[in-house]
């Protein structure tokens, strides 16, 4: 059954996100890590395709990507306007935030039919949570385990991916237990059908991706099924061994202490790149989302 959903004024969605304040909620004090800290370390994007699978696993969401999104034909694209979305409502400026919520609104618009709709905040919802816990989840992997101040504090922060678009303040979880209950749950309930598993198997081969990019979809196709919950891999039936649990607990073994040693600009170049690129066609006029 088609949702019928009441679409946010962009400008009031995204009033008051310096703050990233939630509706009736105790003070969260500053943490010593702030969403923007990690936001924009390049290590996030080897957490990218779990994430996305995360959020294809929803139904709706699985199938409103595979009817409208062309990710396939253009990979690098769709990565781009997604990486905007995350760094510009993070990391830019008030007036960069409403420009990409209209954007990504207008974007929205054709993206429904009788079992979807973009617009649904409870498939935002889910989004914003894969955002939060896999964003999380990497950046712990690749420092530190976060203090349970920071941890609130980030979380209480996250909740603006989604209430920059359709999800009201309320429907994000108001504890982290609460949080964990409701992606638990989530969690325990996808059920990933034929048509997103198609999808999924197009999207891990790279697509039409430039052939560069395709010689590290190994790389990436890795991270991506490691980093899944067992029950998600057997949902998208996704092959997971021991020897490729022994290789992934290696990775993360060996890699992080170099990562942490690359000076902070460098390990930020992504985030660099993208907020430039989109600062540019600001400028000019050129299409971002």
């Amino acid at each position: 059954m088609a949702s019928t959903v009441e679409v946010n004024e962009p400008d009031s969605a995204v009033d008051g996100l310096a703050d990233h304040a939630t509706v009736d909620r105790a003070p969260v004090e500053r943490g010593s890590v702030d969403l923007a800290d990690f936001v924009g370390e390049s290590m996030l994007l080897l957490g990218a395709g779990s994430t996305v699978l995360l959020q294809l696993a929803d139904r709706g969401t699985g199938h409103g990507v595979a009817d409208h999104s062309t990710t396939l034909q253009r990979p690098l694209d769709r990565l781009r306007t997604t990486m905007t979305y995350v760094y510009a409502v993070t990391l830019g400026t008030q007036e960069e935030r409403r420009q990409i919520v209209r954007m990504v609104n207008k974007a929205h618009v054709p993206v429904r039919s009788e079992t979807y709709n973009a617009f649904d905040p409870e498939l935002q919802l889910w989004v914003a949570a894969t955002l939060y816990r896999n964003g999380v989840q990497m950046y712990e992997r690749m420092f530190h385990k976060l203090s349970d101040a920071d941890l609130e504090w980030i979380y209480q922060q996250s909740a603006v991916y989604g209430t920059a678009l359709q999800v009201k303040e309320d429907m994000w979880p108001a504890t982290r237990a609460e949080f964990d209950a409701y992606w638990d749950n989530m969690i325990a309930t996808m059920d990933v059908d034929e048509k997103v598993r198609s999808f999924t198997r197009g999207l891990l081969g790279g697509g039409d991706s430039p052939l560069p990019v395709k010689l590290l979809m190994p790389l990436q196709r890795f991270m991506t099924i490691g980093l899944l919950p067992q029950r998600m891999r057997d949902e998208f039936s996704l092959p997971w061994s021991p020897r490729d649990q022994r290789r992934f607990d290696l990775f993360w073994k060996v890699v992080p202490p170099v990562y942490r040693r690359v000076p902070r600009p460098i390990r930020q170049l992504s985030a660099t790149y993208y907020l430039r690129d989109m600062r540019r066609r600001f400028a000019s006029g050129r299409r971002i989302v």
